[in-house]
């Protein structure tokens, strides 16, 4: 039974039971339905309380039913039910009440929450809105500017708010017991939410929140539509208002959009360790040595610590410890301001630090992460040093963006102990770690690897050695396609602004300035001895480096930042344009649909090769790495979905296309000719 229900005195209870989270499918539909028509038969009930399990009350609907037709019983009707009985119904929320939880959360005449409880309705991140009345009993309840907010965003809020702003009548250690003992008469003093005046209008968060949509979610359907249905709220009847989110909500179930937004949600959820190894993934830690305090060092030290991993960072010296200590510090008030650690936390966290400069330390890790610059030899005398000192089958981990794992392994007395972690910056946020599996790495330390990204909470793909592993390698092919750009006649703002419309939140150069020239700089000068020399090598970049112009941190690289803020510079005009001079190109004026045909078909093209080489396990890998990792707009889906929209036959004609100007750089991979061939999907 997907929900069950039964009478205790003048009670009648209902209680969710579906496992995991209580989504509200068919079947727990049906149930709710079946509770209903069996409470009309029931004489002396004062109160019916409906529930979820110990730390859940429901989350939302079924995504899998979104791409099938609706069946009935719908929760509109089962929620209107609710609302209009006579027997006032109470919500008893122990756990999250999101989405279509919410919605029946918000039907009920009374709501008492636990204080771990979350409320929310994200439906807009899965490109859809509300459809079971949220956007128009929430304004109605807790006001126009906060409905506003909770809604077009899709983020919960804590019970705290939820109070202060009238979403929940209590919070309670026990709801349950709350709920039993709550006055009869103070649950018919309250309206159903249905008869409560309607919100009014304010037009300054009106204006203020359509400006933040025109920032934060250019292209996107759903939010603005769920801006539209909250405004209907204000004007139309409550009955008018229903009708018409129902209506958008089904319209927009099968848009591309939220098929795409579908297709990240159960990747995200299918991101787990190979069938082969799931047994062996750790859950627990005793204790993790992360080698290097610097930014990504004390990042990843910061996640772990917040994990509730016993966690030493080993420095190289004083003076590094010193470092690493004003780092890790640095994060950890950074968290306590912005309200993500509370002060007790923090002054743990920072009490249970542990930074040394003695090796020593590691003798009784179960696993190390070794963090120190981008460098062979300095990575290679860590990884002996911790050889010497650790547990001889304690799994080893390099973190590295672009060196060879494999070469890193040559060291080790045992290399099937040695994985990749691919942490992002900045490590303690970004929720994806590429886990790189080099040609030795044993099942023992990758199910090591994936047991740490699942503590954090963060979201692990597997991948296999190559120069930049799957997401710096298609970043590199996307780099040089929009260099070759900048030659032919384009600017840098140009394919900035370019890329930002089709929904990247910023393009390839103002990237570059914000994570630093140099870096990039330094791996292209590792590589220029093996340098093909019959592909086009752009020294822009370069350039701009060896003049001291590195980016945000130096106020000048491809933009000027001396006042602030990013400007155009006739300077790095005028250095494309020499530079140009060593090429023969054709320039030409490039409007933006055509930046982004170039730049998406050049990515797509190294996709279809790092897939066929085997170095990424899926396409959906791929569409995560591109979308948690490197800002491609996630309403499309990610890069191979968003392939899968255009059509392997259509890439394949665009690519040949492009052959014309360089057959090298250009010609379409054999995956994809196969696949259009064949008429196949990545």
């Amino acid at each position: 039974m997907t929900v069950t229900f039964w009478r205790d005195a003048d009670i009648f209870y209902v209680e969710l039971a579906n496992p995991p989270v209580n989504a509200i499918n068919l079947a727990v539909r049906q149930g709710l339905a079946a509770a209903i028509a069996a409470l009309q038969s029931e004489t002396g009930v004062t109160r019916v309380i409906v529930s979820g399990g110990a730390n859940i009350f429901a989350a939302g609907g079924d995504a899998r039913e979104f791409d099938m037709p609706p069946v009935a019983p719908h929760l509109p009707d089962i929620l209107n039910d609710i609302e209009t009985a006579p027997i006032p119904w109470i919500a008893v929320l122990n756990g999250a009440a999101l989405g279509g939880g919410l919605e029946l959360a918000l039907a009920c005449r009374y709501r008492i929450a636990a204080a771990s409880a979350r409320l929310g309705l994200p439906e807009v991140q899965l490109g859809i809105v509300p459809g079971a009345g949220g956007t128009q009993r929430l304004p109605r309840l807790v006001g126009f500017t906060a409905a506003l907010d909770m809604i077009t965003t899709g983020k919960p809020i804590k019970t705290k708010k939820a109070l202060a702003l009238g979403l929940i009548d209590e919070i309670a250690d026990d709801p349950l017991k709350v709920a039993q003992k709550t006055p009869i008469a103070e649950l018919h003093r309250r309206l159903p939410v249905c008869a409560r005046p309607a919100a009014i209008i304010d037009y300054d968060s009106l204006a203020a929140a359509r400006a933040n949509l025109a920032r934060r979610a250019t292209g996107q359907v759903a939010p603005v539509a769920a801006l539209d249905l909250i405004c209907t709220s204000t004007t139309s009847t409550f009955s008018d208002g229903l009708a018409d989110e129902r209506a958008r909500f089904i319209a927009l179930r099968q848009s591309p959009q939220a098929q795409a937004l579908r297709h990240v949600f159960f990747s995200e959820r299918g991101a787990k360790a190979p069938p082969q190894i799931r047994q062996f993934v750790p859950t627990d830690f005793a204790k993790i040595v992360v080698v290097g305090g610097g930014t990504m060092g004390a990042g990843i030290a910061h996640a772990l610590l917040r994990a509730g991993l016993k966690t030493t960072i080993i420095e190289a010296d004083a003076a590094g410890v010193t470092t690493a200590r004003k780092n890790s510090m640095a994060l950890i008030k950074a968290g306590a301001e912005r309200g993500l650690i509370d002060r007790a936390a923090a002054d743990t966290l920072g009490k249970s630090l542990h930074i040394t400069s003695d090796y020593s330390a590691a003798h009784d890790a179960d696993f190390a992460i070794e963090a120190v610059f981008e460098n062979s030899d300095a990575k290679q005398a860590v990884l002996k040093k911790l050889q010497t000192v650790m547990p001889p089958r304690a799994p080893l981990a390099t973190n590295t963006s672009y060196l060879d794992i494999d070469a890193l392994a040559t060291v080790l007395a045992d290399p099937s102990r040695l994985i990749g972690l691919h942490f992002f910056m900045p490590a303690h946020i970004m929720k994806l770690v590429e886990i790189i599996k080099t040609k030795t790495s044993s099942d023992a330390a990758l199910a090591h690897g994936f047991g740490v990204v699942q503590r954090l909470r963060k979201i692990p793909v597997l991948a296999a050695v190559c120069d930049g592993f799957i997401g710096n390698r298609i970043l590199a092919r996307y780099r040089e396609a929009a260099d070759t750009l900048l030659l032919q006649g384009a600017s840098p703002w140009q394919i900035d602004a370019a890329m930002v419309a089709f929904g990247y939140p910023m393009g390839p150069y103002a990237a570059q300035d914000l994570s630093g020239l140099d870096i990039a700089y330094a791996n292209r000068q590792r590589h220029a001895p093996h340098r093909d020399p019959q592909r086009r090598y752009v020294a822009i970049a370069d350039r701009l480096v060896e003049a001291g112009r590195l980016g945000r941190k130096t106020a000048a690289g491809w933009y000027n930042y001396q006042d602030g803020d990013a400007a155009t510079d006739p300077a790095t005009l005028a250095l494309i344009r020499d530079e140009a001079k060593n090429h023969d190109l054709v320039t030409r004026d490039f409007d933006d649909s055509t930046i982004q045909h170039r730049l998406l078909r050049a990515m797509i093209n190294e996709a279809a090769s790092i897939l066929h080489e085997g170095i990424a396990m899926s396409a959906r890998d791929i569409d995560l790495v591109t979308i948690l990792g490197y800002g491609f707009p996630r309403w499309r889906g990610g890069l191979m979905h968003y392939a899968d929209t255009i059509g392997a036959a259509q890439i394949a004609a665009d690519l040949t296309a492009l052959c014309a100007e360089d057959q090298l750089v250009w010609a379409p991979h054999e995956l994809i000719i196969s696949r259009a061939k064949n008429a196949q999907n990545f």
